[in-house]
This record gives C-alpha cells, structure tokens and sequence, in this order.
C-alpha cells in the first residue's frame, strides 16, 4: 500500500510540474509611456516581436533571452494603432516534423522546442503609448 501511495503521489507532483510548465509561457504585454515589452517571460527564449506602425512601417526586435522591447523614436512617432506579432521558444520539447529542423551531426535529436506565438495592438495618441478607456453603451 505504502508502494502505491508513493506513486500516486509522484504520480500527482509530475503531472502538476507538467501544468506549470504549460502556464509558464504566458507572456503578458505591458507598456510606459514609449515603450512595450512584455512580463511572465519565464521559459521562453529567441523572442521575434514585428511590430507594424500606422502608417505600415515595420520593426523587428530580436532577443535571445529575456523579453524584447519596442521603443517609439521620437523623431517617427504617429498617432494609432500599432500591431504585433511575438513569437519564442519554449522549452517544450515537441517531435521535430521536418528533418531540417533536428540539428545537425551530434545534436542532432528528432525534437525542436514548442514555438510560441500571439499578436495584439496598442494605441499611441499624441505622441505617446496609452492605455484606452472602455467605452460601455448605456440604455436610453
């Protein structure tokens, strides 16, 4: 009995180990008055974020570690809606599907870590990045 309890316990802390892990790459965008960036970063590596101005002007940020940050140049500021696009690592392993994407000669391994994609948009106005106020209908 002792053999069984043991097991469902460990049985239990994996599987719990194994949600965290899934948690864990939830990046939450954050932003000040010119820049944004983006917190929870825990777990995920070789971030890309493509960030698509108004006017459609295209930037690209690349971090190896830690979170990338797009800043507004105060000479090329507009005013409206900007879009992104961010993608990472984790470090979920997954079954590589295409073969170029195994490594090469002694790293080669069959797997590639789990990408990690999501997009979103924040709003600059009158030069800087804000946080926009919801707008709620009222009966009348």
């Amino acid at each position: 009995m002792t053999t069984y309890l043991q097991n469902f316990i460990l049985g239990a802390v994996l599987s719990l180990g194994t949600t965290v892990a899934a948690w864990a790459a939830e990046p939450v965008q954050q932003h000040n008055s010119n820049a944004v960036w983006f917190e929870n970063w825990t777990g995920l590596s070789n971030a890309s974020l493509t960030v698509v101005a108004p006017n459609g002007k295209i930037t690209k940020i690349f971090a190896e570690s830690g979170t990338p940050v797009f800043q507004l140049q105060s000479d090329e500021v507009q005013d409206g809606v900007y879009r992104y696009e961010l993608s990472a690592a984790t470090e979920e392993e997954v079954e590589s599907v295409n073969k170029v994407d195994n490594g090469r000669g002694d790293k080669a391994s069959g797997t590639t870590r789990k990408p990690f994609y999501t997009t979103g948009r924040f709003i600059v106005s009158r030069g800087v990045i804000i946080t926009p106020e919801e707008i709620k209908e009222e009966d009348g």
